[in-house]
């Protein structure tokens, strides 16, 4: 049974940084390529980083590029977002989604908030 399980949102001010965490289990994560994707009030999602099954590759949009770190450790099975110099426009609910390699349909974790303000 595949489950994602996000940790790590909070209220921050600009400038701060934090990371948000994904714990999956039922799966491995090598079989996956991974990413978070973010969605604000009235704005579509937008992915902000991906990370291939093998770890050796990421992509990030120009929005977030050089502010945004993602990351997976396949022993503990846990997908990483990193976030600096955080900007109010960085609000939003964050997901962390896999894809499995080669086939078959992506699993969603619940969302987590991240507010930048003050």
């Amino acid at each position: 049974q595949l489950q994602l399980v996000e940790s790590g949102g909070s209220l921050v001010q600009p400038g701060g940084s934090l990371r948000l965490s994904c714990v999956a289990s039922g799966l491995s994560l090598d079989g996956y390529d991974m990413g978070w994707i973010r969605q604000a009030p009235g704005k579509d999602r937008e992915g902000v980083g991906c990370i291939n099954r093998r770890g050796d590759f990421t992509f990030y949009p120009d929005s977030v590029k050089d502010r945004f770190t993602i990351s997976a450790d396949f022993t503990l099975n846990t997908l990483y977002l990193e976030i600096k110099r955080l900007r109010p426009e960085d609000t939003a609910v964050y997901f962390c989604r896999f894809q499995p390699y080669g086939y078959g349909t992506p699993s969603w974790g619940q969302g987590i908030q991240v507010t930048v303000s003050g």
